[in-house]
């Protein structure tokens, strides 16, 4: 796929040409490489990376996104490392850092995912791919602007309580259909008493199906919990990937979170 590339600065990278052998940190970045046509130049992935669902034989797991493994990774000898600032271990990173050229992404909002894109694009020579990628995305996502409203907690985790607040990739996609998010004294992921959150006034509560898998087991709990809420498990990865799942997010909001708000 042609020269490697190095100078490596601070995490990041400057290229001097196109990577042969790929690892990918992050799920939604893993999926985004495939989706780029770059699946025959990952040799590593996390056992998170569940997208695209097949995968070549050669392919390594190089253990999860909180804790690599470092001997299967020294022996992939990657060209490129993509990693997340949120969903990956300083640690990790900085160790990596040391050694590969190491790219880290900081996504917090839609505009950043598409920058995120764009950047992943110029390192990979996908320039053309990543761009039409983003045209297509900003023409689904018009189509669900500020399309519902109402109050809405969203939930990541069921003990403790944690949701999703300010300053969030999920915040920003909240906001982008016309929720308002509760927590808006909040920022980042924070755990919160069930009583603060019963004090709030609550049109809907989201349970999300990652990290932790909420269920339809959990809707009597939560449904006691919030009785004057609209209760509704919803996929995760529409409202916190933010690569090439970001196609697929609109219809799934269209059919699945708006019907019937």
């Amino acid at each position: 796929m042609g020269e490697s590339f190095s100078d490596q600065i601070g995490g990041k990278i400057m290229m001097t040409g196109s990577p042969d052998r790929i690892v990918s940190l992050v799920p939604s970045l893993t999926e985004l490489v495939y989706y780029l046509g770059l699946g025959e130049y990952v040799r590593g992935v996390t056992k998170f990376c569940v997208h695209p669902v097949q995968k070549p034989q050669n392919v390594k797991i190089v253990g999860g996104t909180k804790n690599f493994r470092m001997d299967v990774i020294q022996r992939i000898s990657p060209d490129l490392i993509l990693g997340n600032k949120e969903e990956n271990y300083k640690e990790g990173i900085e160790e990596l850092a040391g050694k590969y050229p190491v790219w880290v992404s900081d996504v917090n909002n839609l505009e950043e995912a598409q920058q995120m894109v764009s950047s992943v694009g110029k390192l990979t020579g996908k320039t053309q791919e990543a761009g039409e990628l983003i045209s297509e995305v900003n023409k689904r996502w018009q189509g669900v602007k500020q399309a519902a409203k109402g109050r809405v907690l969203y939930l990541i985790w069921h003990e403790p309580l944690m949701t999703a607040a300010k300053g969030t990739f999920i915040d920003s996609v909240l906001d982008h259909l016309g929720f308002e998010n509760v927590l808006s004294d909040y920022t980042r992921y924070p755990a919160v008493d069930a009583d603060k959150l019963r004090e709030l006034n609550l049109d809907y509560v989201f349970l999300s199906s990652e990290p932790f898998p909420f269920a339809k087991k959990h809707l009597p709990f939560y449904k006691k919990l919030f009785p004057k809420a609209q209760v509704k498990l919803v996929d995760g990865e529409m409202f916190s990937w933010y690569g090439s799942r970001m196609l697929y997010a609109p219809k799934y909001f269209k059919e699945d979170v708006l019907q019937g708000i």
